[in-house]
């Protein structure tokens, strides 16, 4: 029976990037037993209106949050901004773009997505600013733009977001656990390694019986 992590977020979402080492030690520690896939939510996703002074205060207070729990990285100059629409869209299909050419590394770009956005204020709605970080995973940025821009990789990206409404998913970052055709959930929302690890443990050595959310 093979065994499944199911990590489901979004690239541009505060509380994913504050769980950035959480999920790395995950994938660390486990791939081996139970290889992670990633699944994106489309937080904010085809949103095309420009950000208000009170919807960046409201972002402001998460990103604060974020930092005091978790100790991330943000670069508030984000937030001088005018006009920006908060569409993630696009930053989740250049991760959908990057598990077609070169799944391997899907979790590595996925986290250079959010350190852009948040860590160097980077605008991750548009493709140039992926230009690097393909290339530093070895891909070639032309054909990376191209399958970027396709209708396929646009509905790939819409599949995603609709298979994580359809299991109910509200709120990133979720990880899954599958065995088999069964999935169980593990965490709704940041956990700490400390406490995620003994739970994998116990899922991996006794089944989906044991819930290992509970």
């Amino acid at each position: 029976m093979t065994n499944k992590i199911i990590y489901i977020g979004d690239p541009m979402c505060s509380w994913c990037w504050g769980f950035a080492s959480v999920i790395d030690s995950i994938h660390k520690d486990f791939n081996h037993e139970a290889p992670l896939s990633i699944i994106l939510g489309g937080l904010h996703a085809y949103d095309d209106f420009p950000m208000s002074n009170n919807y960046k205060t409201n972002i402001r207070h998460h990103w604060e949050d974020v930092n005091r729990a978790t100790g991330a990285v943000f670069d508030y100059r984000f937030f001088d901004r005018d006009g920006f629409i908060l569409d993630t869209e696009p930053a989740c299909r250049a991760v959908v773009t990057i598990r077609k050419m070169k799944p391997n590394v899907v979790l590595s770009f996925y986290e250079s997505v959010s350190r852009s956005f948040y860590s160097e204020n980077k605008n991750t709605t548009v493709s140039n600013t992926f230009k690097p970080l393909a290339e530093q995973v070895g891909i070639d940025f032309k054909e990376f733009d191209q399958i970027f821009n396709s209708s396929q990789i646009k509905d790939e990206t819409k599949s995603d977001f609709q298979f994580s409404k359809k299991i109910g998913v509200t709120g990133f970052p979720t990880v899954l656990v599958k065995e088999g055709e069964k999935l169980a959930l593990l965490t709704a929302g940041y956990q700490p390694y400390q406490t995620l690890k003994p739970a994998i443990e116990d899922w991996l050595k006794n089944g989906l019986s044991e819930h290992p959310g509970d």
